[in-house]
């Protein structure tokens, strides 16, 4: 028996500070619920779009997996560890930040907004060495299919990341059914539709809304409308330190 939780894009947390526009899945910096802390090991899910010529100063992270998702234009990244990067949509970018790193996010654009998820999860592993990994998507492979962006294991698709979490997307046509086994007994899913619309269980889901899903091995989807986009994070419910 799958028990579920709703998070319509409506209810989401929302600041808007002029140069950053961002809605929280979950509570972050001044909006705090205490039923939104997190969904599992999920700890942050951030919906930003930053104006042309402005972003993120220089700041610290440490004992989090960061993972960035441009969705409209690209972000430049730069960091301590000596990384001066370009993050276009249609890539993401994996930060383990472990015993700790500094790092910077500007649009790459003076005048068009980048849009992009801010994505933190718990470790599994304390105090690792830092490190960067950006990777690129391809598209087709999302076609009417899932796939894999995000693993525990360096030798499969996409990056990993110290943690037994995986991430898929796929875009759909109208009226594709296709199916979710999740990758652990013991883990829950979150879907986070990107665009359009889906449904599951009977649950309808529209654009920006998220479901968490605990319980249920099997997960059924259909997508409602022409290229229906979705982010599947299948995350440890309880974090355990390796």
């Amino acid at each position: 028996m799958s028990n579920t939780i709703l998070h319509k894009a409506a209810t989401r947390g929302h600041a808007d500070h002029g140069w950053l526009d961002s809605y929280h899945s979950f509570s972050f910096a001044g909006y705090y619920n205490p039923e939104r802390t997190q969904f599992g090991v999920l700890r942050v899910l951030n919906d930003d779009m930053v104006a042309g010529g402005r972003g993120f100063g220089s700041h610290p992270h440490d004992n989090m997996e960061i993972i960035s998702i441009p969705l409209e234009g690209s972000l430049v990244h730069e960091d301590n560890m000596g990384h001066k990067e370009v993050v276009s949509a249609g890539e993401i970018q994996v930060m383990s930040t472990g015993s700790g790193v500094f790092h910077s996010e500007y649009n790459n654009s003076p005048d068009k907004p980048v849009k992009f998820l801010q994505i933190w999860l718990f470790p599994n592993k304390l105090n690792v060495e830092p490190r960067y990994d950006q990777v690129k998507i391809d598209r087709e492979k999302g076609d009417n299919q899932l796939q894999q962006l995000i693993s525990p294991y360096r030798s499969e698709e996409g990056s990993w990341i110290y943690q037994d979490a995986w991430f898929f997307s796929g875009h759909f046509d109208t009226d594709k059914e296709f199916t979710y086994e999740k990758k652990k007994g013991e883990n829950g899913v979150y879907l986070f539709v990107l665009k359009g619309s889906f449904t599951t269980d009977g649950q309808k889901l529209e654009s920006r809304d998220g479901l968490g899903i605990t319980g249920s091995g099997v997960i059924r989807l259909k997508s409602l409308e022409p290229d229906s986009e979705i982010l599947i994070m299948d995350v440890p419910m309880e974090n355990k330190i390796k």
